[in-house]
């Protein structure tokens, strides 16, 4: 548990902000961690982060350790956007205004906000990246997804294939490794019953192990058609990473074009050694502040800015959306170094 901010607070006594972050073990997660930390060094609001650490039942106790301490508003991501439903509704039962931050909690009306990168445009900016790469037809297509538990899994993939679709439908790519995503190829449009069963059998649950033992499966199962030069829809840049490695190391896969997100320091050291081909850039930075900024109108009584809604199986939910920035060995210095997001000093090989 990490706790920052200060104790000046609202006036009321009690916790202005509580925060709820879904695990440790991810490297996004702690960088969110930190930028919150930085975001609130010299804030009068009181705050405290607490991890979930992959546990539903974790993560409704964190909530109810934070109403204990007399919360004023909590921003919860949730590690299960169903799950999530009853420690939220904990919240809401004492008054206290939700934000669900990054990841959609659903079937609930227990939400007040949600904050959140345009889920669809980071799928659609991973698709859009392998068509603009792709030189050809008949270019073997392998397809990777979050988890089904999370929201944004199948919003990331609704995006993806918006882009990749024409192109699979035309010869361009012939998908390698789904017999689900193989019977819609024809489909330009997907309901969510249908992503759910490509997104069932292509899921690597944000897992860079479950990433790396499907790839290995994949590429042993894969004739010399299904090989050479390959384009590979990897979800985020913890299970590209993995997956590029077991590409990387088949001989018969000539090259790769691989998608990730989150600009991981890692995966930003693998673009520029040519092992990650690009990354979807979602900066922190601005989501924290997009996430604060409402905690603090709330806790002030005005009403957030919001500029979309979500359906979350139960009401529409009103939402901020920050944009997205693919980022590959062309920009990423422009991005990511110039933008004082990273040193250039964490990097070797940065030109």
């Amino acid at each position: 548990m990490a706790g920052c901010g200060n104790d000046g607070g609202s006036g009321s006594g009690g916790l202005d902000v509580g925060i709820v972050l879904p695990t440790k073990d991810e490297t996004r997660w702690v960088q969110d961690e930190t930028r919150f930390q930085e975001a609130l060094a010299d804030s009068d609001y009181s705050t405290e982060i607490l991890f979930s650490q992959g546990s539903s039942a974790k993560e409704k106790e964190n909530v109810e350790t934070l109403i204990s301490k007399g919360m004023d508003v909590l921003i919860i991501a949730p590690h299960d956007g169903a799950a999530a439903g009853a420690a939220v509704e904990a919240a809401k039962d004492e008054g206290i205004p939700v934000i669900s931050y990054d990841r959609l909690i659903t079937d609930t009306d227990a939400l007040d906000y949600y904050v959140t990168f345009d889920s669809v445009a980071v799928g659609e900016a991973q698709g859009q990246y392998l068509v603009d790469n792709a030189e050809g037809d008949g270019i073997p297509l392998y397809l990777y997804a979050g988890a089904a538990s999370d929201n944004n899994a199948f919003l990331f993939f609704e995006g993806a294939w918006k882009a990749l679709q024409p192109k699979i439908a035309d010869g361009t790519f012939v998908i390698a490794n789904s017999s689900a995503a193989e019977g819609l190829k024809d489909k330009a449009e997907l309901d969510r019953q249908e992503i759910g069963s490509i997104v069932g059998q292509l899921t690597t649950n944000w897992d860079p192990n479950e990433a790396k033992n499907k790839a290995e499966t994949h590429l042993t199962s894969a004739g010399p058609d299904l090989k050479g030069d390959v384009s590979v829809l990897a979800p985020n840049d913890g299970t590209a990473r993995a997956i590029s490695d077991v590409f990387a190391s088949d001989g018969a896969v000539t090259s790769y074009t691989i998608t990730g997100q989150d600009a991981d320091m890692a995966s930003i050291q693998y673009i520029i050694d040519g092992k990650q081909t690009m990354t979807v850039f979602k900066d922190v930075r601005t989501l924290v502040e997009d996430a604060m900024g409402m905690a603090v109108d709330i806790i002030d009584g005005n009403t957030p800015e919001t500029t979309a809604t979500y359906d979350n199986g139960s009401m529409e939910v009103k939402a901020k959306q920050t944009d997205v920035i693919v980022v590959d060995q062309d920009n990423v210095k422009a991005e990511l170094i110039d933008s004082g997001y990273y040193e250039a000093s964490d990097f070797t090989g940065l030109e």
